[in-house]
């Protein structure tokens, strides 16, 4: 029985051993569990931060006017709304009951008007929907031409503020001067060239003027 003491001792003595560096091998287990983990785990934070923004707005105008006046204080343009709510995904700013008027550089006055219209951030494109009309009225030029009042109508419009046109995809009808009228599925429109393409289904009506006695 005398021999079995001795290998008990040492078996003892090397547990303690063991047991002393123990919980430094346990703690090295779990950080390599922790490590491994960490490089394993999907990152969601990063999908979740570029989610695409929504469509919904940032903040609200009611009953609300906008003008715009040029170097020397003369009224430029001025946007009249019941409601305007401004998206900050397209920086567009959406108007109901929608009312513009605009000044040519010859003090020629254009309005618009319509259910709803959609302008971009600098003013230079307005969409107006449903029951959409452009008016441009009467004037003599500065060599004394009389430019008769012109009138567009649709249920879309598109208006370019800086090269100005006005273009449409969707039936529209003209009305130039007192009896004038043109009808057509869709149109293009340049001011500054003075022409005007109409496309589909079109028709005119011209009066000839009367020769003054």
């Amino acid at each position: 029985m005398t021999p079995a003491v001795p290998l008990l001792l040492r078996l003892r003595r090397a547990w303690d051993r063991v047991a002393v560096y123990l919980p430094i091998v346990l703690m090295g287990v779990m950080a390599m569990a922790t490590y491994w983990l960490v490089r394993n785990t999907p990152l969601t934070s990063a999908v979740e931060l570029e989610a695409a923004p929504r469509h919904v707005p940032d903040y609200f105008m009611r009953d609300f006017s906008v003008k715009v006046f040029d170097a020397q204080g003369k009224l430029k343009s001025e946007i009249v709304g019941t409601e305007g709510r401004h998206y900050p995904d397209t920086d567009t700013l959406e108007i109901d009951q929608i009312r513009i008027r605009a000044f040519s550089a010859d003090g020629r006055l254009t309005t618009a008007q319509s259910v709803r219209g959609l302008v971009n951030s600098d003013g230079s494109e307005a969409q107006l929907f449903d029951k959409a009309v452009v008016v441009r009225e009467a004037m003599h030029n500065a060599q004394g031409v009389a430019l008769p009042r012109s009138e567009l109508r649709s249920e879309f419009l598109h208006l370019f503020a800086n090269t100005e046109k006005v273009r449409t995809h969707l039936p529209v009808e003209l009305i130039r001067g007192a009896r004038d009228r043109f009808t057509a599925d869709r149109m293009v429109y340049d001011n500054l060239d003075r022409t005007m393409q109409l496309h589909g289904r079109v028709h005119g009506t011209i009066v000839p003027r009367q020769a003054k006695p």
